[in-house]
């Protein structure tokens, strides 16, 4: 096929009115062509499922040295395994997963099926709950506080540190701007961080054991420590509000699981691929290359719209629809390549855990309309009551 000019697009992608429900525009960018150039976010952006997962797997053309998209934030994340490419990448990564390996979390399952089903038996048994700050937002951030060993002001701070580590990758926008001193605060403690500030036998100080051995690059256990809450704490929250709220808003859906329990990893792939936790990703692009007949220039940030491609009809049938049973385990939510998330053996635990929970302990949830508001990279709800649920 002979390469032709960009499809464009004047839609900005970060815009207030996109930002909450993006489906939408997704949709739209995806029939223009699985590339689309955004003039006023000056981004490629690719919308196709076979174009992103191709995209991903090739790192030496789409580069994650700007995972953000200003350069302040790529900046500030040079030297992580979050915006390197192997080999650097391989030698970082290694260290991250080693704690993060299904071999390593098998002990951790029963403490986290057991945290899950404490909490979630505590608010059905109150009849309503605000299902955000009280699940979606305490579970996770209990599990990982403990895991990594933060104490004091560090675990009372990982909320707003965690949301501002990915606000600070959109462009220079307002909510960049105002998260960024924020962000500051995570990235100096990091930097300053040692063994002694983490609680002895934790995942933490197993990375600044990792340091001294020689297996990372001296002075790398703080930013291995800063991918653990900056990039991993805010979409396993959003990926928990949506368990809650897509099970509230089809009790179909919520019934299968509750009589099979064998669905309920089927049922979070399918909450990923449905409401994807992640906005927009970014990508540099190192040389000209042809996708799908349209070049994107060598020097060019390439956006990558996990959720366009979640949402492909071309890959998923009747892909607008939640149906657990279809069991997407080839969704784009985790990344794919050499970059798939790092914890997502960590995520899936933890939202199988809730999953199976709210299956065991309620029979029927009734929730309040989810209330989002505007965020450059993860998309989350910020509010969800459930007005009533009835124990199982």
């Amino acid at each position: 096929m002979p390469s032709s000019p960009p499809v464009m697009s004047d839609l900005d992608l970060f815009a207030d009115d996109i930002l909450p429900d993006p489906y939408p525009t997704f949709a739209a960018l995806r029939d223009l062509g699985p590339v689309v150039y955004l003039p006023t976010n000056n981004v490629y952006a690719l919308t196709r499922y076979d174009v992103i997962r191709g995209a991903l797997a090739d790192t030496d053309t789409l580069s994650s040295r700007t995972v953000g998209f200003n350069p302040m934030a790529n900046d500030a994340l040079r030297g992580t395994s979050l915006a390197s490419d192997p080999p650097v990448h391989t030698e970082l990564r290694a260290t991250l997963t080693e704690n993060l390996s299904p071999r390593a979390l098998r002990g951790l399952k029963g403490t986290i099926e057991a945290k899950a089903h404490a909490l979630v038996a505590d608010l059905v048994a109150k009849g309503s709950f605000e299902a955000i700050d009280a699940l979606a937002r305490a579970f996770p951030l209990e599990i990982v506080a403990d895991l990594i060993g933060f104490t004091g002001t560090v675990r009372e701070n990982m909320l707003r540190w965690g949301q501002a580590a990915m606000e600070v990758l959109g462009p220079r926008n307002q909510r960049t701007a105002e998260n960024f001193p924020i962000a500051g605060e995570l990235y100096a403690w990091c930097s300053q961080v040692t063994a002694d500030d983490l609680t002895p036998g934790s995942v933490g100080r197993g990375i600044f054991d990792a340091e001294a051995r020689g297996a990372v690059p001296p002075g790398a256990a703080g930013h291995i420590i800063h991918q653990y809450l900056g990039a991993g704490v805010d979409t396993t929250i959003a990926s928990i509000g949506n368990i809650v709220a897509l099970f509230a808003a089809h009790p179909d859906q919520f019934d299968l699981v509750r009589a099979d329990p064998t669905l309920v990893p089927a049922a979070f792939n399918e909450v990923l691929r449905y409401w994807v936790p992640l906005h927009a990703w970014g990508r540099a692009v190192t040389r000209d290359v042809d996708i799908d007949g349209t070049v994107i220039p060598a020097g060019a940030q390439a956006a990558i719209l996990l959720g366009a491609g979640n949402r492909d009809p071309r890959h998923f049938d009747d892909p607008d629809t939640f149906r657990i049973e279809r069991n997407p385990v080839d969704h784009l939510s985790f990344g794919y390549g050499p970059h798939g998330c790092a914890g997502q053996g960590l995520a899936r635990l933890e939202g199988h855990a809730v999953i199976a929970a709210l299956a065991t302990h309620a029979s029927h949830l009734v929730a309040g309309d989810p209330i989002r508001k505007p965020s450059n990279t993860t998309r989350s709800i910020d509010r969800l009551e459930i007005l009533e649920v009835l124990p199982a």
